[in-house]
């Protein structure tokens, strides 16, 4: 194993061509007797020309003609033109070789770096650097050209190609959804064209006399019904579009199909079911309704109901109301949130939907007329205006008898031993006390003349 070790140590310096070591005193190689080898010579990638027979191999020359000398001086110049550098002069020798004149390189002298301080120095903004600085920020922002949104842009495109065109809104006219430019819930681009499509379709809804069709079942049982599912609607906090579809639904079965007397407080508390599966987020169960109608129907009765009502509407829930139209009609109506005038509005909406004579107008009439007899109540100056007018659809002329008939139940309303709840609803503080208010009696004067 010695042996071995000492042989690969000789052959390594051997090829190597390291000094070799002699009664352990190193000695230098002799010369040719040493295998230098060029370690990495090819780095590069250089190529070696290697001389065949010991004899050197000529040198390559490649005449260049005055044509390819012409060429490469234009290449020259053109990619010096290109990089803004001074072009290359070339010349053409005897041997016909060409030989390119670098340009001269300046020599820039570089200031020695000044010595580095052991502290940083603070540097303070001068005031008058800031107040610069904010005006050039003030002037660019002047100079930013107000951007509208994409879904402006794509309506206006919209209307333009089928040929619409847009018409300004009078000047008398004030623009209800200013304040709700930033609001993404408001929908101020669209809310325009949702209530035209409202009122396209009220009438598809709109349930016309059927009292006359109804063998068992008459105008005052109906408005006793009516008061009591606003009393339930109360006691188990339902939201007012829950109330509003309830009422719609109980008309339109009653106009779609027969009813005997002891199943129409059943269709009632189905009915609103119904709403309340449709508007509410968490529904009243059918044990609470059981409860509450102090258990004149069963678990079971109130299921087959609501299947019989849906299947006789078809599973059409999504019809606009009057709550639809009133909510955006209040806001017609007032500059400032009021809410006395709200609930006024309200008042009159619902009193009016208890009474079977009001079923002959369409929901945005009911909602027109209920905010009409609000403002004429409070003495609202003028009672009709243009801005209500051009939200609505509707001028004062057609309004007024709708009203006129809102006013008339409000004056019964306090005297009506029968059907109170509503009355006793709005009499509250919480309500403001808006039934309270005495009836618009100048209103039925003026339309009596």
């Amino acid at each position: 194993m010695g042996s071995r070790h000492l042989l690969q140590e000789q052959n390594r310096g051997e090829a190597v061509g390291v000094m070799k070591q002699k009664n352990n005193i190193p000695v230098a190689p002799a010369a040719g007797q040493a295998k230098n080898r060029r370690a990495l010579g090819d780095i590069g990638n250089l190529v070696t020309r290697r001389p065949l027979d010991g004899k050197p191999l000529p040198e390559i020359t490649r005449p260049v003609t005055r044509s390819f000398c012409a060429q490469l001086l234009a290449n020259a110049q053109k990619d010096a033109a290109e990089n803004k550098k001074k072009p290359l002069t070339t010349n053409v020798d005897n041997n016909n070789k060409l030989v390119q004149q670098q340009p001269k390189k300046r020599v820039t002298v570089k200031p020695k770096p000044a010595p580095v301080a052991q502290k940083q120095e603070v540097v303070e903004i001068s005031p008058d650097t800031e107040e610069n600085k904010t005006k050039r920020e003030s002037s660019s922002s002047r100079n930013k050209k107000p951007q509208s949104s994409l879904t402006s842009t794509l309506t206006a495109r919209s209307k333009a190609a089928c040929g619409l065109s847009y018409k300004p809104k009078p000047k008398d006219v004030i623009d209800i959804d200013a304040e709700d430019a930033n609001n993404e819930l408001a929908e101020v681009e669209y809310v325009e064209d949702i209530y035209k499509f409202y009122k396209l379709v009220e009438n598809e809804s709109k349930v016309n006399d059927y009292m006359n069709s109804q063998p068992e079942i008459n105008d005052k049982m109906r408005a006793i019904l009516i008061d009591w599912l606003i009393e339930v609607h109360n006691k188990f906090e339902l939201t007012n579009e829950t109330l509003y579809l309830t009422i719609n639904i109980v008309d339109r079965f009653l106009a779609a199909e027969t009813v005997a007397r002891r199943e129409l407080q059943c269709v009632g508390m189905s009915a609103m079911l119904i709403a309340s599966k449709y508007e509410e987020i968490w529904a009243p169960e059918v044990n609470d309704f059981v409860q509450i109608s102090d258990r004149a129907y069963e678990h079971k009765h109130v299921l087959v109901m609501e299947k019989r009502i849906l299947g006789r509407l078809e599973w059409n829930l999504t019809v606009p109301t009057p709550y639809v139209f009133i909510t955006r009609f209040i806001k017609a109506s007032v500059t400032l949130p009021e809410i006395t005038m709200e609930n006024m509005a309200y008042f009159f909406a619902e009193l009016g939907l208890m009474h079977y004579e009001i079923i002959k107008f369409c929901p945005s009439m009911v909602a027109a007329g209920a905010v009409y007899a609000a403002r004429a109540t409070m003495n609202k100056t003028p009672v009709w205006h243009a801005t209500l007018e051009l939200h609505s659809g509707f001028s004062e002329t057609e309004v007024m008898e709708c009203a006129k008939m809102m006013v008339v139940f409000h004056t019964i309303a306090k005297t009506d031993e029968k059907r109170k709840v509503i009355y006793r609803k709005y009499s509250s503080v919480t309500r403001g006390a808006v039934a309270l208010f005495p009836p618009a009696k100048a209103l039925l004067a003026t339309l009596s003349c």
